[in-house]
């Protein structure tokens, strides 16, 4: 296969961090990128998936590794809030998104979660969500990404980040599909959403706004080996216990498969197939309230902080960096070089700091 070395181990440069981030000024840990990465030696030469070895016509997709249609270089994917009750359930289109991220939407109800999923080939959706509101921290991810943020509401304190000139969402206005269930359960991205013509309209950008978007954040490689010192697991449970998320490893097919509040997840608008993931990330992150009704944010700017990588039944422990807004989060091992995932749809899980002890890893 054509492909390229690269040298894992970089310096990050300093870059400008978004500063209204709520909270204290004491209780934001400040990026030392020297400390966090340091240039290593030069390691065994590996090839990286990249568009030198795309088919005619098709290109690497920056959110999978996989090969997709060049026509969609160039499009921002969108970012789509999606409610993790259990009336909500089921949800629609999950299973075909190509990034998931779960995190605790609320510090009350038992630290519900939500769902937020990237889809980067979103004009061939079909039906997608239900749709939910979003939160700073939603905001805050989606800027590395240069993503389209899709929700239906949330508090006053998004404001902060939705008024920044590299964010760009789409607030209510989606397809209602009549289930039996209440209102906030029944709105879905479907074909009827013109999600393109709404950008127009607020003359938003459906490209990549190239001033802001700094570029794909992961290196792929077609399979990844975490080397002798990786940790077998076959169980990973999160340490989210309103609805008890857990990811089970299926050696057969190399996925983990996703399930919640005891069940699989299960998806009626792809055959009921089940969410499943190549890659398991978790990321630990300091929790902070904004106030008695539970609203709260991840500290995830301008910070450090470990987690876990996990693919092909094995772990490691990683640490994660997110220079700025704008920056995308960056994955190394615990010796400053930056790990490459594997070919294939990702699980990111945010863990707050004080239940990151919690996690089940079997």
């Amino acid at each position: 296969m054509k492909g390229r070395s690269l040298v894992l181990g970089m310096l990050l440069a300093s870059v400008l961090a978004l500063t209204a981030c709520g909270g204290k000024e004491e209780d934001v840990a400040v990026v030392d990128t020297e400390e966090v990465i340091e240039i290593t030696e030069v390691v065994e030469e590996l090839y990286y998936v990249t568009n030198e070895d795309a088919p005619e016509g098709m290109i690497v997709s920056e959110l999978t590794g996989e090969f997709i249609d060049e026509a969609l270089e160039k499009q921002r994917p969108i970012a789509v809030m999606i409610d993790n009750e259990k009336v909500a359930l089921p949800h629609y289109g999950v299973s075909e998104a190509d990034i998931v991220y779960e995190m605790v939407n609320s510090t009350h109800n038992d630290r519900v979660t939500r769902f937020m999923v990237l889809v980067k080939d979103w004009e061939n959706i079909e039906q997608l969500g239900n749709v939910r509101s979003a939160r700073p921290t939603n905001f805050m991810l989606c800027m590395g990404w240069n993503a389209i943020l899709c929700h239906d509401g949330g508090p006053f304190y998004n404001n902060n980040y939705s008024n920044q000139p590299f964010s760009t969402n789409l607030n209510g206005g989606f397809d209602r599909v009549p289930n039996g269930k209440s209102r906030e359960f029944t709105e879905y991205i479907t074909t009827e959403d013109d999600i393109a013509e709404r950008l127009k309209a607020n003359k938003k950008s459906i490209e990549y706004q190239t001033e802001y978007y700094e570029g794909s954040r992961f290196q792929w490689l077609e399979n990844v080996d975490l080397g002798e010192a990786a940790q077998e697991v076959t169980y990973i449970a999160p340490s989210f216990p309103h609805n008890q998320s857990e990811l089970s490893y299926n050696a057969e097919d190399g996925l983990y498969y996703y399930s919640e509040y005891g069940e699989p997840h299960l998806d009626p608008g792809n055959d009921n197939a089940q969410l499943c993931f190549k890659n398991v990330v978790l990321q630990k992150a300091d929790m902070y309230e904004y106030d008695s009704q539970g609203y709260m944010y991840y500290e995830i700017i301008e910070v450090r902080n470990e987690g876990y990588y996990f693919v092909n039944g094995k772990m490691i422990p990683i640490q994660w960096v997110k220079p700025s807004a704008t920056s995308p989060t960056k994955y190394y091992d615990m010796e400053g070089n930056e790990i490459a995932l594997n070919v294939g749809k990702t699980y990111i899980g945010i863990v707050p700091s004080d239940t990151w002890k919690e996690i089940v890893i079997e």
